[in-house]
């Protein structure tokens, strides 16, 4: 009941965030937030460190804005053809990766993810280094009118529920149950007959097709589908927000997200501009020696220290 409590008010702060924040900046968060929480999938209840997730990112963000640029469609449209996309590279890539462990699994995935960026900027389709620029919104369902900031906003406030309850009944459901089995201990699930590789097949295809929905959405929301959205450093930075907010927990992603694009925003116009990759990095490292298990997780082991 406490929880479900959390998540009523969540929402309602949620619906009236547009009116205190900017609405654009409350989009980028929910964005990255999504992505966290599909790579939190993986990694905090799997055990699988994927360094190639940017992939999936990309692929959704550029598969929604070529269509959405030569096509016309709808944007719900739009990004379920990027979502769909980026699951079927999921499906590829995690077929190749699932059979290897530990840091072979991370290396095959930035092998991987490396080979898809340089793809997209060879691709004729991809507008190379300039990326796709000037993406339409287009209207919902052809009625609501996206241009406007704030009809966006809780469009992708929608969009980001829907994929907080896959993960949330993902993590919940007996498949979810059997994933943390194999992260525990991967030779007792063995023993117990499961097909540990089949598992981890399927939780990345859903993990690699959140994040391309995450991605499909960011291309929208900006209006821009570029090379950063595949580059290693933003599979790194997905790394930091999932570890800094606490992997393995469902609010971690969040709040990783939210702390990550904060800091980024607050720094970005001003002096500290130029060094914001080394204060991420400062932050990566207070965050390992100092909060093992993130932000929400150190909160949790505190209030059942404290109240339990």
């Amino acid at each position: 009941m406490k929880i479900n409590k959390l998540y009523l008010f969540l929402i309602v702060v949620a619906l009236v965030a547009p009116s205190l924040v900017y609405p654009v900046f409350l989009m980028k968060l929910l964005c990255f937030a999504l992505f966290a929480c599909a790579f939190n999938l993986l990694l905090g209840y799997v055990g699988l460190l994927s360094f190639g997730h940017a992939a999936f990112l990309g692929t959704g963000g550029y598969i929604t804005g070529y269509l959405m640029l030569e096509t016309g469609i709808t944007p719900e449209l739009g990004i379920l053809a990027g979502t769909v996309g980026a699951g079927l590279l999921g499906a590829v890539y995690g077929k190749l990766a699932v059979k290897r462990e530990g840091i072979y699994f991370a290396m095959v995935t930035l092998a991987l993810a490396q080979l898809a960026f340089f793809f997209y900027l060879q691709a004729p389709f991809t507008g190379g280094e300039d990326g796709l620029q000037g993406v339409p919104r287009g209207a919902l369902f052809g009625l609501i009118d996206l241009a406007d900031n704030v009809a966006m906003y809780y469009f992708v406030l929608a969009i980001f529920i829907f994929g907080f309850w896959v993960v949330h009944r993902t993590v919940h459901s007996p498949f979810g149950q059997i994933l943390k089995a194999i992260r525990e201990n991967e030779p007792r699930a063995v023993s117990l007959g499961y097909n540990v590789n089949d598992y981890k097949w399927v939780a990345f295809i859903i993990s690699s097709a959140l994040a391309g929905l995450a991605g499909s959405t960011k291309t929208l929301v900006f209006q821009l589908a570029s090379l950063t959205d595949v580059h290693w450093h933003m599979s790194g930075e997905v790394v930091l927000m999932t570890l800094l907010g606490g992997m393995g927990t469902i609010f971690g992603p969040l709040v990783g997200a939210g702390v990550v694009i904060s800091i980024q925003n607050l720094l970005s116009g001003g002096e500290l501009g130029n060094y914001i990759h080394i204060i991420m990095g400062v932050i990566f490292i207070i965050c390992v020696l100092a909060f093992r298990s993130g932000l929400v997780g150190e909160f949790q082991k505190m209030m059942k220290k404290n109240f339990n």
